[in-house]
């Protein structure tokens, strides 16, 4: 969701480096379930110390929730759902093992860029259709359009992760920044990403939804 720029070489030599030094290199994984949130800036906590992301705002909260959880941080910002898609299998490569849940957070960018709602659509589906080939339990983190791309745009847009959880039999959650979006308490001066209290809403929302679908 940032205003991401490094496409080509540099954007791959971020991908490799991720990859052997952010997934190869990282702690051992604990004997509670694995947690891959697989997303965008939001995923990756643009513009924030790494205590304060999404992703370690969350293992912490489901450790005081009593669930000893592991959840790793498969976001890279600026992606697109195409983008995403393009290092699906590396990434679950590099977890080391097969995690118990995926947070899918794409599309945000799609939407960003003005990008045709089918395209976000189509490859959010692939995503989906290769995690359920290997029997991996999906929660969907939607997104909604800004209401200034017009009715059509955002009756399309805000339509495809409410289906894709149906069509897959996913969790949903329909909105990533439910009850951060438009509170400017709890946004960075972007305008776009949460802060860390506004992170920490994020968690507070979802948590009940991520036990539930752990407990599946």
């Amino acid at each position: 969701m940032a205003r991401y720029r490094g496409y080509g070489a540099a954007r791959a030599l971020v991908h490799l480096a991720l990859l052997f030094f952010g997934l190869a290199g990282a702690p051992a994984i604990a004997a509670g379930p694995l947690i891959w949130a697989f997303g965008d800036s939001l995923t990756a906590g643009y513009g924030l110390a790494p205590a304060d992301g999404f992703t370690s705002q969350l293992e912490r909260a489901l450790r005081r929730s009593g669930v000893a959880a592991t959840v790793r941080n498969g976001g890279i910002s600026g992606d697109t759902a195409a983008q995403g898609r393009a290092r699906l299998l590396w990434g679950l490569r590099g977890l080391g093992a097969r995690p118990d849940l995926v947070i899918v957070e794409l599309g945000a960018n799609d939407m960003l860029r003005g990008l045709p709602p089918a395209q976000a659509a189509r490859n959010l589906d692939l995503i989906m259709a290769t995690l359920a080939q290997r029997h991996i339990r999906v929660l969907v983190a939607g997104m909604k359009a800004s209401p200034n791309l017009g009715i059509a745009y955002r009756r399309a847009f805000d339509a495809i992760y409410p289906a894709l959880a149906r069509r897959y039999h996913a969790d949903l959650y329909p909105f990533f920044l439910d009850g951060v979006a438009g509170r400017r308490a709890l946004i960075q001066s972007d305008g776009l990403h949460p802060n860390p209290a506004g992170v920490a809403v994020v968690v507070a929302r979802m948590l009940p939804v991520v036990r539930r679908a752990l407990r599946r």
